[in-house]
């Protein structure tokens, strides 16, 4: 199937309407396709994006493998079973920054993979619903936890200002149609309501020392590659504001860990330990190697 595949251009930054471009360099897909993919950077703005990439209706392919841990669930291989390891620390984390940006209500997580966030929440009170396009991920989320997950089409039928809080983690660097998606969310929040989103930040010291060997670039999975004023440009531009940035510490080690891998065949542990350490040494609050942004209302 992958060499049926046909590439489509993008046109025009969704940041800034720029037109024109330059490369930044290609990127291997190692996951699936083993083919280059190209990362761009507007001319105007300096958003980055892969292009040309998969159109829509393709990139399900790119995602058919049991390395792709947030729908396989995965625990093979000693970085898949480190991720599992750190993913029980990190959702806690989770459920305690939605506690302290809301009051418990109705919480929407979009890209739920296997739900675990999903169940952590709702066995602490919240009332979640998922949307979650794969369906072999959906099917683990109702059969591991009874949890209410949908379709993506399903996001066209929520009642508009119904959630008091939308979460996406490591989930809008992967949809094609980024301008239409951050209006569904600002048409779904409560007017007091929060969204959180998590994306990685190719500004981090590991990005710049791993470069295209970066794992994530994940190319053509992800097709928009952030740098904080890139969201916050995004999310202003629908009368959203973000209000917060905070840094999600572990990612450095475990995206490290990949891009070592990448870049000369073996996870390298104590390079990697050392290239996310001083990763996060140099982070401050926006540089580290993956983000999460609060976005609310713009009052």
């Amino acid at each position: 199937m992958g060499n049926q595949i046909l590439l489509e251009n993008i046109e025009k930054c969704v940041i800034c309407d720029g037109n024109t471009r330059h490369p930044l360099f290609f990127c291997l897909d190692y996951t699936v396709s083993k083919k280059y993919f190209e990362i761009v950077i507007c001319d105007n703005c300096g958003f980055a994006f892969t292009s040309p990439r998969p159109a829509a209706k393709d990139l399900g392919y790119y995602y058919e493998s049991d390395e792709y841990i947030s729908h396989s669930n995965t625990s093979k291989g000693f970085i898949s079973r480190l991720y599992q390891t750190v993913r029980k620390h990190t959702l806690k984390k989770k459920l305690q920054l939605i506690n302290r940006e809301s009051a418990k209500g109705n919480l929407l997580d979009i890209g739920c993979g296997t739900g675990e966030f999903m169940n952590t929440v709702k066995q602490d009170g919240w009332i979640p619903v998922g949307i979650e396009p794969s369906a072999s991920a959906r099917k683990q989320c109702e059969d591991n936890y009874s949890l209410d997950v949908r379709e993506e089409s399903s996001l066209n039928s929520l009642a508009p200002q119904s959630f008091d809080v939308i979460t996406m983690w490591h989930v809008l660097e992967h949809v094609p149609n980024l301008r239409e998606r951050v209006q569904k969310l600002k048409e779904l929040l409560k007017n007091d309501g929060v969204i959180i989103i998590a994306v990685p930040n190719r500004n981090s010291d590991d990005a710049k020392h791993y470069q295209m060997h970066w794992a994530a670039y994940d190319v053509p999975r992800h097709l928009w590659h952030f740098r904080v004023q890139d969201m916050r440009s995004l999310v202003e531009k629908d009368g959203l504001s973000l209000v917060k940035v905070l840094p999600m510490k572990f990612d450095s080690y475990y995206v490290s860990m990949l891009s070592e891998k990448y870049k000369t065949g073996s996870s390298n542990l104590v390079s990697a330990l050392w290239r996310g350490w001083l990763s996060n040494k140099k982070a401050g609050k926006e540089g580290a190697s993956s983000l999460i942004y609060i976005i609310r209302h713009k009052k």
